[in-house]
Order: C-alpha cells, then sequence, then structure tokens
C-alpha cells in the first residue's frame, strides 16, 4: 500500500513537472511577441483577442504620442537602441485557465553583447487558456495603463476636433474660400475648460498632389469650452488683437504662459512641422472613411 502510495505521488509529481515545463515553453515562445517599439502582425495568433485589441489600438494613435507617452510603446527596452534578451524563470498557474510567467530581461547589443550598465530586470507576463492553447493577455499589468491612455487621447482627440470644426466654420468663413479649409491647432497650454493656443486657420486648393494656398491668417487666444452629455462644445473665443495692440492683448489673455507663446508663434518652423503632421493625420481619417 505504501508502494502504491508513494507511486501515486511520484506520478503526479511527473505530471506537474511536465506541465510546467511546457508552461515555460510556451511563455518562452510568447515573449517573441511582446511589444517593443512595434506590435507585430502576427502577435494576433500568441495573444487573447482584447489584449491584442487595445494594444493595436494603441499602436495606431497619432505618431506624436510616442514622444510624449514613449512608456506606452517601449515595453521593454525604452529607446535605448539595444535588444531585450528573455528568460522565462518560472510559470504559475493560478487556475486551471490563468498563469502568470516571471521572465528576466537583460539588454544586448545587435552583435549578441551584453550591455554592462544593464541591469536585469523583473517582469510579469500573465497568460491565459484558450481554445486549447496558452496566450499573452497582459504584460506587468500594462493594459490598463493602455486602456486609461487610450480614453484620454480619445477625449483629447474629439476636444480638439470640436475646436477645428468651430474654426473652420467660424473664421474659416470670413476668408476667400478654396477646396479645403485647414486649421493647424498648436496648444500652449490647457485645462478642463479652456485651451491657450496659437491658432493658424488657412484655405488650399489641390493641384495634382499639392496643396495651394489661398488665403488664411493666425487666430492666436483663449477657447472656452464646456460638456453636454460628455460632448464638448465651445462657449467663448477671446482672440489677441490686430496691430499696435497685439502685444498687450497676447500679454492680458496668455499670462504667465505668454513667453511659451511667443516661442511657439514666432517659430516658422515649429508651425510648419505641426500644420504637417496634423495634415497627415487628418488625410489618414479622410483615407479610411
Amino acid at each position: 500500500m505504501r508502494k502504491l502510495f508513494h507511486l501515486l505521488v511520484l506520478t503526479l509529481f511527473a505530471a506537474c513537472s511536465s506541465n510546467e515545463t511546457k508552461l515555460i515553453e510556451r511563455a518562452t515562445e510568447l515573449c517573441a511577441y511582446i511589444p517593443d517599439h512595434e506590435l507585430l502582425e502576427q502577435s494576433k495568433d500568441y495573444m487573447t483577442g482584447d489584449f491584442y485589441a487595445v494594444l493595436d489600438t494603441l499602436f495606431n494613435l497619432p505618431e506624436h504620442e510616442a514622444m510624449d507617452h514613449e512608456w506606452l510603446y517601449y515595453f521593454v527596452t525604452g529607446n535605448g537602441g539595444t535588444i531585450a534578451d528573455y528568460e522565462v524563470l518560472d510559470v504559475k498557474q493560478t487556475d486551471p485557465e490563468h498563469a502568470i510567467a516571471t521572465i528576466s530581461v537583460r539588454q544586448k547589443w545587435e552583435d549578441g553583447t551584453f550591455d554592462p550598465e544593464s541591469d536585469i530586470e523583473l517582469h510579469q507576463m500573465s497568460m491565459e487558456y484558450i481554445n486549447n492553447q496558452w496566450l499573452m493577455s497582459d504584460f506587468d499589468g500594462h493594459k490598463e495603463d493602455c486602456i486609461r491612455h487610450i480614453a484620454i487621447n480619445r477625449k483629447e482627440q474629439t476636444l480638439r476636433q470640436t475646436i477645428r470644426d468651430y474654426l473652420v466654420s467660424q473664421i474659416g468663413s470670413q476668408y476667400l474660400q478654396g477646396e479645403l479649409c485647414f486649421p493647424t491647432l498648436l496648444i500652449v497650454y490647457e485645462t478642463d475648460s479652456f485651451v491657450l493656443g496659437d491658432f493658424w486657420v488657412e484655405w488650399f486648393n489641390r493641384s495634382n498632389d499639392s496643396l495651394c494656398f489661398v488665403s488664411g491668417g493666425n487666430h492666436s487666444g483663449k477657447i472656452a469650452f464646456s460638456y453636454d452629455n460628455n460632448q464638448p462644445y465651445i462657449t467663448s473665443f477671446l482672440q489677441t488683437v490686430d496691430g499696435a495692440g497685439n502685444d498687450a492683448s497676447a500679454r492680458r489673455i496668455f499670462g504667465e504662459y505668454y513667453d511659451i507663446y511667443c516661442n511657439i508663434h514666432s517659430n516658422p518652423d515649429v508651425r510648419d512641422a505641426a500644420r504637417e503632421e496634423q495634415m497627415n493625420e487628418y488625410f489618414k481619417i479622410v483615407e479610411k472613411k
């Protein structure tokens, strides 16, 4: 009887050991699809549907987001030019459908040598068993961070689109019109109730693959807004005045942010770069429609 008991214990131990080995092997395979600077298209086959959808949405946000929030895109290596080297230390199965893998990450150069100044970091990858296979379902709890940022971004984009629509309808109508009225927004400062900015409203005509300027101008100032059922609407627009009173009105409207405004307003390179970026985003949206 005792021998039978020992045999059962050994059998269960072997089964558990085999299962953990398979989990470690699968986790090692999944490591190749951890987002790092980019989301691989084939990751869809190695992630749960909801995790991939969140990341796919995140990685398709406007390009400038990567500069302001690079931690959303660089899960492991950051922007230092190294490559992540993964080692799965263990995998703990919390229930029949969920497991947590502990991963050791070192940074190495492209020639295969390790970066001596890089520390070994520990990360956790969540795994879920779906349709007879283990899939990546989260990484360091990053999913909630991404969802939160997407929601914030959508709110910001909705407000910016409201401002664009307002500038086109209320300001663009005052100019000689062309085929396309495009507002460029250079935000100086913003709160939950107003935006200080250097705004440009310009009309263009299309000529083959180019845009030819027709008319337009600058309308800097303070745009106040409110919300109705979570939808923003413009309540007022206090603009800087033209002519001799321009500087005095800018100081009054922008207050402590006057110097920031001047740096933006006086730099045509900043304006051109912002126009190009915002136009590219605009045409991407148009093409999708």
